[in-house]
């Protein structure tokens, strides 16, 4: 295991000015080592994939925005290797470290952008999302992250992993700063921080730690504050919740396991065992269990439109637990990935925008309550955001 670091790409840092002017002139970002920047390889922290994939010639569409917007790039960060892993480790470049959370991990798997985040060496970070990886790392490192509607913004000059699920959403400590940077991205004015309805998801709270549950209780409070008071009910029957992450591994694997199969049949590349292992799992999986995860994405997305196509706005934990302590084994982490899935699962699955509030902590350690709504009402999470921080 390579030793703890900052969090950035291993050797000389990756640095671009800003346009010198506009909203974000005077901040500093970081991307992920899956966003293109022109001239520099885009290597998906595995050791293989640099190498073997052309250095691109444009920036992505992201990182152009926030350069075009008057912010500095002042690096690139680590990922869980090609993007495949929820709890921050990657065997080949180091675990980022957790900067609010000592010898814990980061999550992932945009732990580096979290962490850089976090410590407070860049004011703002980019990551992108499929089954957690901008939400996790959020919620372990105590900060702001978003992880946008499904296809509102360009995934343009950014490593795909599975892509009826990618999306890429960003990070900032404050929700001044994040409110700003979203704006940028999304080209459009906050809304007014209102909902006819607030609604807290019951059997998702279950899930989580006793700790994490309590600690949750005053952040709903200050969420009923602004919103009214929550209405509590289940997001499905008892235990379906726990069987949709089942399906989205499904689905998720298997459009992974398509997209890079050609790569590695060609490269015959490394890969740490837990990667190996889900793309294999991924090259196995049949049309039938393919059919039955979609028929159930399908009840999710319209048990999501039921409840939040009227501007409603859900609650839930955004992690079941605090950042684990580095060091553990395979089997360990492999149940917390799964406790976490559980959590994503629904709005990964119905293509839904999630916020986690960075305003929860539970033996020391940061945890956050995410808020998720219908498809487009992502300024209105941001909006909520900065409205519970006094902004």
């Amino acid at each position: 295991m390579h030793p703890l670091h900052d969090g950035f790409l291993p050797g000389p840092r990756l640095t671009l000015p800003g346009s010198g002017q506009g909203p974000l002139a005077g901040l500093s970002f970081a991307a992920k080592d899956l966003f293109d920047v022109a001239g520099a390889p885009t290597g998906a922290s595995n050791p293989d994939w640099a190498r073997s994939h052309p250095i691109p010639t444009a920036h992505g569409w992201m990182v152009q925005r926030l350069l075009d917007a008057g912010a500095a790039l002042v690096g690139k960060t680590i990922t869980c290797e090609i993007s495949f892993g929820i709890l921050g480790f990657n065997q080949f470049f180091g675990t980022p470290p957790n900067p609010a959370a000592p010898g814990c991990l980061p999550g992932g798997s945009s732990s580096g952008s979290a962490s850089v985040v976090a410590a407070g060496l860049a004011d703002m970070a980019l990551g992108t999302d499929t089954g957690g990886s901008v939400r996790v790392p959020a919620s372990l490192c105590g900060i702001y992250g978003i992880r946008p509607t499904h296809g509102r913004l360009p995934f343009i000059g950014v490593c795909k992993q599975a892509p009826s699920f990618d999306t890429a959403g960003w990070f900032a400590r404050d929700a001044q700063t994040f409110a700003r940077l979203s704006e940028v991205i999304f080209g459009e004015a906050p809304t007014a921080p209102q909902a006819p309805a607030l609604l807290l998801a019951e059997d998702a709270f279950a899930i989580a730690d006793a700790e994490v549950a309590e600690a949750m209780e005053p952040v709903v409070a200050r969420l009923e504050g602004l919103l009214g008071p929550a209405q509590r009910l289940n997001l499905g029957e008892p235990g379906e919740i726990t069987l949709w992450n089942d399906q989205r591994n499904i689905i998720q694997r298997s459009e992974a396991w398509a997209g890079i199969r050609d790569w590695v049949d060609r490269e015959n590349p490394a890969f740490a065992f837990n990667v190996a292992r889900n793309l294999a799992f991924g090259s196995t999986i049949t049309p039938e269990q393919l059919e039955i995860a979609r028929i159930t994405r399908h009840r999710i997305i319209a048990r999501a439109r039921m409840l939040l196509e009227g501007g409603a706005i859900l609650c839930m934990p955004t992690t079941p637990f605090t950042a684990p302590p580095l060091g553990l084994p395979l089997r360990e982490t492999d149940a917390l990935s799964g406790r976490i899935g559980v959590l994503t699962s629904f709005a990964g699955m119905a293509g839904l925008p999630q916020v986690n509030l960075p305003l929860g902590s539970a033996g020391g350690k940061p945890v956050g309550l995410s808020i998720i709504g219908w498809r487009g009402a992502d300024m209105k999470l941001v909006a909520i955001a900065q409205a519970l921080s006094g902004g």
